[in-house]
């Protein structure tokens, strides 16, 4: 049921940041999908959905990544959700995607 829901966000978030779905599992550091999946590991951990699934989901899908690693994307969204209306905004349309 959870990897349902992560392949959804998956989804909602590639189209939203107009990047890939694949490149969202791929080690590059381009700002855009630095964001995207720091957006994805956030989205999930609100769902709840714990860390060592959202590894899990992540590494089958190609991307390899620290626990550490989540919790700090997860951290840099928090800040931005907080102190930016338009992120805020961002967050609760790809929520409402989901919903529908």
């Amino acid at each position: 049921m959870k990897r349902e829901i992560f392949n959804l966000y998956v989804e909602s978030i590639s189209s939203r940041f107009d990047v890939p779905k694949d490149d969202i599992f791929t080690k590059t550091k381009r700002r855009e999908i630095v964001d995207a999946r720091h957006v994805l590991y956030y989205m999930c951990s609100e769902r709840p959905m714990k860390i060592s699934y959202i590894q899990m989901y992540m590494k089958e899908s190609g991307y390899d990544i620290a626990h550490s690693s989540i919790i700090h994307g997860i951290r840099q969204v928090k800040l931005l959700v907080d102190s930016d209306k338009d992120y805020h905004r961002m967050i609760s349309e790809i929520e409402e995607t989901i919903k529908n």
